[in-house]
């Protein structure tokens, strides 16, 4: 997924000190320049709460108010940047050099790490990374079980039907007038008795199946009790917003994050998102194009609350009818609705209530 645009970082403060920050999964390299590029120092540190400590205290030795330019805020860096966080320090999340820096520097730790620094003092690196240390992390991460086992669980059904279409014939006549969950409580009761002929074999293979899925079915209807519970905690407007659901709600407070301050305007949220329009002018032709970037799941939830708006919403339906007397086509209309839905939803995610189509 490509790097969404977000919120240029306010400070009280001009940083005397920028620590630019190269992280790795047991250590981390760490170069401190000072506000004008100076080189001031370098230092390698393991990846632990005794590292993030260490690393703040040399940080102070060359200024007050430092700067901590991180890579991989999200992934490895995730526990240092909280610990930042904590500490009340600043950070800003620094993308990978690009392949022209790379290939004119060369690459290692040092290299990185600098680079970080230095794409802060230029003015490239003006993301403020997620906190990650309230409920929104705990969605997040049970949102990440429920798409696996969402997924498995398609993949098994998959398989389920595979075999019911090339099994023996007594066996096939059997199950194939069985469709959904009558499939797959008669195939989790088959008994295939000695593994010594294809019907045996098959019979083992559809009752392994069918029993892992539902094992999975409840592992979602668990995992989706507690996301309706905490995404109901965290946002209780934005579930009562027209078109939202728990998963839609839980993919687009994830995307935001526990920080919602972050998100300076509904601008940002759209670049977030990858709905706002981007400029592709040259010369004397004057045009837009589509933002192929952003958080391609928040995206996607935004396209699927459209979607049912325009299926069930009176006030969309007669919005897209005038639209496409004007001569606009459906992929125009709905490009234009998930700006406007953009719009809707950082108003609530920002504690404001539903928006004109909060439901009854």
């Amino acid at each position: 997924m490509s790097a969404a645009p977000a919120p240029e970082v306010e400070t009280s403060n001009n940083p005397d000190v920028v620590v630019g920050v190269d992280t790795h999964k047991h250590t981390h390299m760490a170069v401190a320049l000072s506000a004008n590029g100076g080189w001031l120092g370098s230092l390698k540190l393991e990846a632990k709460r005794s590292g993030y400590q260490e690393l703040m205290r040399w940080a102070a030795e060359f200024g007050s108010r430092p700067m901590f330019a991180v890579e991989g805020t999200g992934c490895y860096g995730a526990g240092l940047c909280r610990a930042l966080q904590t500490a009340e320090l600043e950070v800003v999340e620094v993308n990978r050099p690009d392949r022209a820096t790379r290939r004119r520097l060369g690459k290692d730790d040092t290299i990185d790490a600098e680079a970080a620094a230095r794409s802060y003092i230029s003015g490239k690196a003006t993301v403020i990374p997620k906190a990650g240390n309230d409920l929104v992390e705990m969605i997040r991460m049970l949102k990440v079980v429920k798409d696996s086992a969402s997924g498995n669980r398609t993949a098994a059904l998959n398989q389920l039907h595979a075999i019911v279409v090339t099994a023996p014939a007594a066996l096939r006549e059997r199950l194939q007038r069985l469709k959904g969950k009558g499939l797959v409580e008669c195939c989790s009761g088959l008994r295939s008795g000695e593994i010594s002929t294809p019907l045996a074999a098959a019979k083992l293979a559809l009752r392994n199946l069918a029993r892992r899925i539902q094992q999975l079915e409840q592992e979602l209807k668990d995992t989706l009790t507690q996301l309706d519970r905490l995404t109901m905690q965290h946002c209780p407007e934005l579930r009562n917003t027209y078109g939202v659901g728990v998963d839609i709600s839980a993919t687009l407070v994830v995307a935001v994050g526990d920080n919602q301050e972050r998100m300076k305007s509904e601008a940002s949220f759209a670049a977030l998102c990858g709905v706002n329009p981007l400029p592709a002018s040259s010369g004397k032709v004057v045009r837009h194009r589509l933002n192929r970037s952003g958080n391609r799941q928040a995206n996607c939830a935004l396209h699927r609350i459209v979607v049912c708006r325009l299926r069930w919403h009176q006030q969309t339906k007669e919005y897209a009818e005038r639209r496409m007397a004007e001569g606009r086509t459906i992929k125009e209309i709905i490009r234009c609705l998930k700006r406007f839905v953009a719009r809707e939803m950082f108003g609530v995610l920002r504690g404001g209530p539903a928006v004109r189509t909060a439901a009854a």
